[in-house]
């Protein structure tokens, strides 16, 4: 092995010599490619600063023997995994996955425009792509995910590009932490050190103290390297590639300063906009560096001739060029420059269409638990029960951050596989981005969190990776297909008002109305055992994307029989409505007082029908409407189905009366958001006129009794 890391013979060291040289050129190759998208971007601009810092390290990964890609399939389970974290550097990346075939460089021009696939950050609308990337500091998150799925066979490394501006963000060190408590050695981390950031190019806001030893503090290997020069870079690379593994993940500090490689300071800039004058003259710079290069290039492979190991060394050499676009060659003589020949391969469009992946969980139903109506169950032993039958699959990953004992999934996974199931720690934002590194490889993937921990801004980033893999999968040419989206299920537990005296920080009354903002996500709203079952099988089919799936918290008695089967945007009948005077709407926890509402008014002889809407049934309640009786919107929450169904009257009808419809939820007075005092359930449903007997009450009072 050492030979392939240090110059111990004479024949690796002219080999490594050679190698640097062609990357060189790729350098330039790249460096003018990234130029011509500044020139060709529909807005004339390009964040060109920290695109050329990291040309070199990406020149390194992607041409220097260091990645096992597989460009034809990317989707391939097994090959190495990129990620580039700091995602305005998408220019240089874009123009390595020109080169080497991930698409045509065609797709270089028109950037940045409504009708291109090359956005101002990467994402899955870009062959190769697998997350979307530009909020700072995620990428390494979603990196670990992969990396701890990377452990396993088939095994992989995985790479990620961070800038040194972006370790400010506080989600880097959640995923430093467990990158390092998880031993994961098959992860490089790569941080572009150009010592600038937006607001000042020159230096960074916040001195960061010795970075390297902060890295080593939580366990990893680390190599500070000069990231102006090929050598340091490449040959860090090729340490943790080939070089013995420890169990530590290891960081490259790649030394270099924005724009660097570039010949105007305009360069140097965050984002740019350049005249052409300035883009043509700098791409005219860089072709004459190019050919420079190239001549020594070939005075080089002149020299190599001359040594024993030199024909074997150059043949060596010739395969490397291949994967560059590269071609050398040289007549038999071999005594001059001029007999070694040095062309450029017009780069073809390697990757295929991705095969369809099959996305079903497969299990044994008849290790479900039959739960019967109108018995109480804990809803985490539901959960639990469930789980353990779901992850005889091993694609089944389940995560929590410190909450697993109110979700009940780490119980349910690990009591099948131990390695599938995981607790960070208080980490709900590297949480999220875990999952989500496992969801890329066609997982089906389950993390937990109190509703209202969840980090919204990382579940945004997320969604936006899911619509642009379903507009790839959807496109006449788009390179994904059936069953290559995301699947993630949010459990969101202590919904409602069940968190309690817990008080207003944990309290689930606003996250609801939050995560309906966000595009993609399934809102589901459990109110009881069976119902929670019946979603579980309904996810486990696979394909259903991204779900909310809020959970009570406690004990909850089935509403439904073990027939039950759950369709999403379906409301259910579980107090008839046919005759009803009234009808109540409510979901979660809110059901079952809806339920003893209906009991309190039949004692009266008033008619109550009740809907459990755990999802937006739009006909059903269009139907509820027509009917000209009191509609009671009974919520645990901010109005999530209030709220909806307001959307639906005024997409669907042109003339609405209000009269019938009667909101009871968590705002306040004056219909304003407002966060909820600790209190027991009793408490809390009394004090917002929540519980039966005032419902009962209110719809009394409404129908004149």
């Amino acid at each position: 092995m050492k030979d392939r890391i240090g110059f111990v013979n004479e024949r690796d060291y002219l080999l490594k010599k050679g190698i640097i040289k062609l990357l060189m050129v790729k350098d330039s190759d790249i460096r003018i490619m990234t130029l011509e998208q500044c020139r060709d971007a529909v807005d004339k601009s390009v964040h060109a600063g920290g695109a050329f810092s990291c040309i070199i390290p990406l020149v390194s990964l992607y041409y220097g023997e260091i990645m096992d890609i597989d460009v034809e399939n990317p989707t391939r389970i097994g090959q190495d995994m990129f990620i580039l974290s700091k995602g305005h550097a998408i220019a240089a990346l874009a123009s390595v996955y020109a080169d080497l075939g991930y698409f045509g460089k065609d797709i270089l021009k028109n950037s940045r425009s409504i009708d291109s696939i090359l956005n101002g950050h990467p994402g899955p609308l870009l062959p190769g792509i697998h997350v979307s990337t530009g909020p700072l500091g995620q990428g390494l998150s979603a990196s670990t995910g992969l990396s701890i799925a990377g452990k396993k066979i088939p095994s992989f490394d995985v790479y990620c590009i961070l800038g040194d501006g972006e370790i400010q963000e506080g989600i880097i060190w959640e995923a430093v932490m467990y990158a390092g408590y998880k031993k994961l050695d098959n992860l490089c981390v790569i941080i572009d050190a150009n010592e600038g950031q937006l607001d000042d190019v020159s230096t960074l806001i916040i001195d960061e103290g010795d970075v390297g030893k902060a890295f080593e503090s939580f366990g990893w290997r680390v190599y500070d390297v000069d990231g102006t020069q090929y050598m340091p870079v490449y040959e860090a690379l090729r340490r943790f590639k080939y070089g013995s593994r420890d169990g530590r993940p290891t960081v490259i500090i790649s030394r270099t300063k924005k724009g660097f490689g570039g010949f105007s300071d305009a360069i140097t800039g965050h984002k740019v906009t350049l005249s052409d004058e300035v883009v043509n003259l700098e791409i005219q710079l860089h072709e004459k560096e190019r050919n420079q290069r190239i001549d020594d290039l070939k005075a080089y492979l002149h020299e190599l001739l001359k040594y024993s190991c030199g024909n074997e060394v150059f043949g060596i050499l010739c395969e490397y060029a291949k994967k560059m676009n590269l071609q050398l060659e040289t007549d038999d003589s071999g005594f001059s420059s001029n007999a070694v020949k040095v062309s450029m391969v017009e780069p073809s469009v390697k990757t295929k269409e991705a095969p369809v992946r099959d996305k079903k969980i497969k299990y044994d139903a008849g290790k479900l638990p039959v739960l019967e109506k109108g018995k109480t169950y804990k809803l985490t032993d539901v959960v639990s029960n469930v789980m353990s039958a779901l992850a005889a699959d091993p694609r089944v990953i389940s995560i929590d951050a410190d909450l697993a004992s109110t979700s009940g999934l780490l119980k349910g996974v690990q009591s099948v596989d131990s390695t599938r199931g995981f607790n960070v720690g208080i980490a709900e934002a590297n949480m999220m981005g875990i999952g989500e590194g496992f969801a890329v490889l066609g997982n089906n993937v389950w993390v937990s969190t109190f509703c209202p921990f969840f980090e919204l801004r990382v579940l945004r980033r997320i969604a936006i990776g899911y619509q642009e893999r379903m507009e790839a999968i959807e496109a006449k040419d788009g390179w994904l297909t059936e069953g290559h989206n995301l699947d993630i299920t949010f459990v969101a537990t202590a919904s409602n008002l069940d968190t309690q005296t817990n008080g207003a920080t944990h309290m689930g009354n606003d996250d609801i109305m939050l995560i309906d903002s966000i595009g993609h996500m399934k809102i589901i709203d459990i109110c009881c055992p069976q119902q929670l079952a019946a979603v579980m099988k309904w996810i486990a089919e696979g394909n259903k994307g991204l779900v909310y799936l809020r959970v009570m918290r406690g004990t909850g008695t089935a509403l439904y029989d073990s027939g039950y089967t759950f369709e999403y945007n379906k409301g259910y009948e579980v107090r008839p409505c046919d005759g009803a005077e009234a009808v109540i709407i409510s979901s979660g926890r809110g059901v079952h007082e809806a339920c003893l509402t209906s009991d309190i008014l039949a004692e009266r002889g008033i008619k109550a029908g009740v809907i459990d809407m755990p999802s937006i049934d739009e006909e059903l309640l269009l139907n509820l409407y027509e009917k000209n009786i009191p509609l009671i919107f009974a919520e645990q929450n901010n109005g999530y189905i209030w709220n909806s169904f307001m959307k639906i009257l005024f997409s669907r009808k042109k003339d609405i009366s209000t009269d019938n419809l009667i909101p009871v939820n968590a705002l306040d007075k004056n219909g304003r958001p407002q966060f909820i005092h600790s209190g027991t359930y009793e408490e809390l449903v009394k004090s917002l006129s929540l519980d039966a007997n005032s419902l009962a009450e209110l719809i009394s009072k409404r129908l004149g009794g």
